[in-house]
C-alpha cells in the first residue's frame, strides 16, 4: 500500500502572527488619532494620521508612525538580515521566519536581491524618518505637510514600481502566484495599499497646494487692479 503525505500547510502560525502584527499597528494608530487630534480635524487629516501614526508618548518627537514602523521594524529587519553577507533564507529568529514566509511568494526577499535591498535602504533610512516628520506637522497643523506628503507618496509609488516592474518585464520568474494567500494577500494586498493610499494623499495635498496658490494669485491680481 502506497503511503501518501499531506501537502504542506499554506497558512501557518507565522502567517497568522505576521498579519496580526499589521492589524495591531493599525489599531494602535487609530487610538493615537483619537488621543492626539482635535475633534474638529478633517477626515482626510485623521486618515492620514492613522496611516502615519503608530503610537504616542509624552513628547511628540517620540511618535512612531504606522508607515514608519512598517519601514523601521518590518523592512528594517529585512535590511539587517540581507546586508553584509546575510540572507533571510540562511538566518534564524522570528523576523527571519516572517520574511521567509513572504519570500515564499516573492523569492527575491529570501536571497538578498540587490535591487530589492537597494530600495529598502532608501525606504528604511529615508521614508521612515520623513513619515515621522509629517506626523509632527499634522499634529502642529502645519500646512507645509502637504508638500512633504507629496514627496513621501512619490517615493512610495516609485519604490513599488521599481520592485515589481523588473519582474513583470522578465515574466515574473521570482513570483509564486499558485495559491490565494500568496497572490491576493502577500503580493496584491500588501503592496497595493502602498499604491492606493499614497495616490489618495497626493490628490488631497494637490488640492490644498493648488488651492492656496490660486488664492494667492487671485489676491495678488486684486491688489494690482
Amino acid at each position: 500500500m502506497l503511503e501518501t503525505t499531506a501537502p504542506p500547510s499554506i497558512f501557518t502560525a507565522t502567517s497568522a502572527f505576521s498579519l496580526a502584527g499589521v492589524v495591531g499597528i493599525g489599531l494602535v494608530a487609530y487610538t493615537a488619532s483619537r488621543a492626539l487630534l482635535p475633534k474638529t480635524a478633517r477626515t482626510q487629516d485623521r486618515f492620514a494620521f492613522i496611516w502615519l501614526v503608530r503610537s504616542a508618548h509624552d513628547s511628540i518627537y517620540s511618535q512612531c508612525t504606522f508607515d514608519a514602523l512598517i519601514h523601521f521594524i518590518f523592512e528594517g529587519s529585512f535590511l539587517w538580515l540581507s546586508t553584509f553577507g546575510r540572507q533571510v533564507n540562511t538566518s534564524t529568529g522570528p523576523f527571519a521566519e516572517m520574511w521567509r514566509e513572504y519570500a515564499a511568494a516573492d523569492f527575491r526577499w529570501g536571497f538578498s536581491d540587490a535591487t530589492v535591498v537597494s530600495l529598502e535602504i532608501l525606504t528604511v533610512l529615508g521614508a521612515g524618518p520623513l513619515a515621522l516628520f509629517i506626523v509632527y506637522q499634522i499634529v502642529k497643523d502645519d500646512p507645509a505637510r502637504h508638500y512633504w506628503l507629496v514627496v513621501l507618496s512619490t517615493a512610495e509609488l516609485y519604490g513599488g514600481w521599481m520592485t515589481f516592474c523588473p519582474e513583470w518585464l522578465t515574466g515574473s520568474p521570482n513570483l509564486d502566484t499558485s495559491n490565494a494567500l500568496y497572490l491576493w494577500v502577500y503580493l496584491f494586498f500588501m503592496n497595493t495599499i502602498w499604491v492606493i493610499i499614497p495616490l489618495w494623499l497626493m490628490c488631497d495635498s494637490y488640492g490644498h497646494i493648488a488651492g492656496s496658490l490660486r488664492l494667492a494669485q487671485s489676491n495678488s491680481r486684486a491688489k494690482k487692479a
